[in-house]
């Protein structure tokens, strides 16, 4: 049997006024998920307990089937593991945004303008990074570029478990109250202002209207991963179609496959066709899992927008969710498909919520009643398993 995961991430939302009252799900035209949610199961499911950060690497490891109590160290090195650094038991990772902040007063009241530095290109970013190790780096740190704003530092030494805020909760908030609690740190993040602001890229990013990418902002800090395979626990051979590298990460650190899809962004203008093409293609190389991640409505939840978010599920929809299930229907063979968000990214709040989560799972053997819609409102009540037991409920039936 083919299991397929299309991961929606941060689509569960809110009602929105100016939605006439509905979430985004409720709005969008999807009649692919749909149709599999009035087949199939459709319930809610709490992916991140209480007690964890609501982020997209506790509630992807989650879905994944692993506990996040056991097994999460961190954010930063499963993305680090993706872009191939050398991670040392006694090293300490951050993910390193480049971000936008405004350029009045002191370092310490500037406002976070922007948490993404208006999407930066990979091209752009990379050569940003590569000045700041150029200029900052030494023995006891360096900085490795990722893709667009995502970019590591790796500290050679265990440092203390220290407070961190994503860059993406306070959008338009000034940073005083939320700074890392070590001069360090805080230190680097002020030289990478210094030395951003007029780089030639900042310029020219300025004169096309863009935002800079003026500084630097840590958070994420982990330690090096390790992570049960994912075939010897679930018996299938598994892919993972990624354009973030945490998702790569959680991928590599599980003996799973990661693809890379040429012009794959993680937002509402990626290769949607490109993935859904590389996914067919793990299919028919043998492959018998396929982890499919799809980040642009999370992105439109955190820049507050509406109209793509509800774009950006009709367009997964249209070009990724349809095209696979008629693929997998027209193979013959038996096929069950997960639908689901890791977490809520509700518009109105900007961010990462503990909301509980609408997922589908449509076996082809086994078609159900289902409800009319698939939307947090249709959910029929909550799952009655913990949110990391999905994947086991999901391959093998029971949880």
């Amino acid at each position: 049997m083919k299991h397929l995961v299309v991961l929606i991430d941060g689509a569960a939302d809110d009602p929105i006024d100016s939605l006439g009252g509905k979430t985004p799900l409720e709005a969008a035209h999807k009649p692919y998920m749909d149709m599999l949610a009035q087949k199939g199961e459709c319930r809610l499911l709490e992916t991140v307990p209480s007690h964890l950060s609501p982020g997209s690497d506790i509630a992807n490891l989650a879905i994944m089937g692993y506990d996040p109590d056991k097994y999460y160290s961190g954010r930063s090195p499963l993305e680090g593991v993706s872009m191939g650094v050398e991670i040392l038991d006694t090293d300490t990772t951050f993910r390193t945004n480049v971000v936008t902040l405004s350029d009045d007063t002191e370092y310490e009241n500037k406002t976070m303008i922007d948490y993404s530095a208006g999407e930066i290109t990979t091209a752009e970013s990379t050569q940003l990074i590569k000045y700041l190790d150029e200029k900052l780096g030494c023995k006891l740190y360096r900085l490795f570029p990722g893709v667009s704003y995502r970019h590591l530092l790796l500290w050679h030494d265990m440092l203390p478990d220290i407070r961190f805020t994503p860059p993406h909760d306070i959008s338009g908030k000034k940073i005083t109250e939320y700074l890392p609690g070590d001069d360090m740190l805080l230190d680097l993040m002020k030289k990478s202002y210094e030395l951003l602001s007029d780089h030639p890229i900042n310029k020219d990013r300025i004169s096309r209207g863009l935002n800079p990418a003026n500084s630097v902002w840590f958070w994420g800090q982990g330690t090096k991963p390790l992570l049960p395979n994912f075939k010897e626990k679930y018996g299938k051979n598994g892919s993972m179609i990624s354009a973030v590298d945490l998702l790569k990460g959680i991928a590599i650190c599980a003996g799973m496959k990661s693809i890379d899809v040429e012009g794959a962004t993680g937002t509402i203008d990626t290769n949607f066709e490109g993935k859904t093409e590389a996914a067919i293609l793990e299919f028919k190389d043998g492959q018998d899992f396929v982890y499919i991640h799809l980040e642009a409505p999370d992105e439109c939840g955190h820049h507050f927008d509406t109209e793509g978010k509800v774009k950006s599920l009709e367009f997964i929809d249209e070009k990724v969710v349809g095209p696979l299930y008629e693929y997998l229907k027209g193979c013959g063979d038996d096929f069950s498909i997960l639908v689901t968000p890791d977490h809520a990214t509700p518009i109105v709040k900007g961010t990462h919520t503990h909301d509980k989560i609408p997922y589908i799972i449509y076996r082809s053997n086994q078609p159900i009643e289902g409800v009319p819609s698939y939307c947090e409102k249709c959910a029929t009540g909550n799952a009655d398993f913990a949110g990391y037991k999905i994947m086991d409920y999901f391959i093998n039936g029971k949880a």
